[in-house]
């Protein structure tokens, strides 16, 4: 379990600073999406900072789970943006869906490996 989740950790981190640098230097084409799909990503992209600030998160929190700071915090909070790309292909991109896929079964598997870090906050008083 432990050699899987520093592979898996790992691999979450360079996912996620590879696609968080791709939003600033645009290294990567972006696919071809259905309309619907390409109209939210539009808006997305015409707010002015919405994808700065994902980008900024996708960069640190993939920084930190490369050199194992603050694993379990980081976790946490990069899910939201994680599940987000996850229902984005479910709903509108149907055909996209691989990379979301692997990006939120790895952080729901990163969660399990480190349960033990969310105790406390899981604890009802």
């Amino acid at each position: 379990m432990k050699k899987a989740q520093l592979i898996i950790r790992i691999l979450f981190g360079l996912m996620l600073v590879i696609f968080g640098l791709n939003k600033f230097l645009q290294f990567m084409p972006m696919p071809t999406m259905p309309e619907a799909a390409g109209e939210f990503m539009g808006a997305l992209v015409k707010s002015g900072y919405l994808m700065a600030i994902v980008a900024i998160v996708e960069i640190v929190v993939g920084v930190l789970l490369l050199i194992n700071k603050y694993r379990a915090l980081a976790l946490i909070v990069v899910f939201p943006i994680i599940l987000n790309a996850f229902l984005f292909h479910l709903f509108l991109d149907i055909a996209g869906i691989g990379g979301a896929f692997i990006a939120i079964t790895m952080n729901i598997f990163l969660f399990y490996a480190n349960k033990e870090s969310y105790n406390t906050l899981l604890k009802s008083k």
